[in-house]
């Protein structure tokens, strides 16, 4: 289930970039649809996070962690392109958005289920 999740993340990712590439240049119709499908790549993110949150024997402070970060990660997303879609500065999201994953995966990283990076 673990790569469902980080297989999950990654399409998140891209259609994020690819949303906010479609806002900046105006195409509206495709950006909205584009959206959507990032909105329901959330959903499949956090439905396989809660399954593996629910597989594991011991829930310690780090995978609590984890869990809240990951979903400021997906508000940060979202902050994102709301500003990027009404015109106003999006900056501070930005740098927000880029510190939250960074950390979520370093932090997935390092927790037992992750790739054993920091070990």
């Amino acid at each position: 289930m673990t790569h469902a999740h980080i297989t999950t993340w990654l399409i998140a990712i891209i259609l994020f970039f690819v949303v906010n590439a479609l806002l900046k240049s105006k195409k509206d119709k495709q950006a909205k649809i584009t959206h959507m499908v990032l909105r329901l790549f959330y959903i499949l993110i956090i439905v396989t996070g809660v399954i593996i949150t629910v597989g594991l024997s011991k829930i310690d402070g780090e995978y609590i962690g984890k869990i809240i970060l990951g979903i400021l990660t997906i508000g940060m997303m979202e902050m994102v392109l709301a500003k990027v879609k009404k015109g106003k500065p999006a900056k501070v999201f930005w740098i927000l958005f880029f510190v939250i994953f960074i950390l979520t995966v370093l932090l997935g990283l390092r927790l037992p289920l992750g790739f054993w990076v920091f070990k």
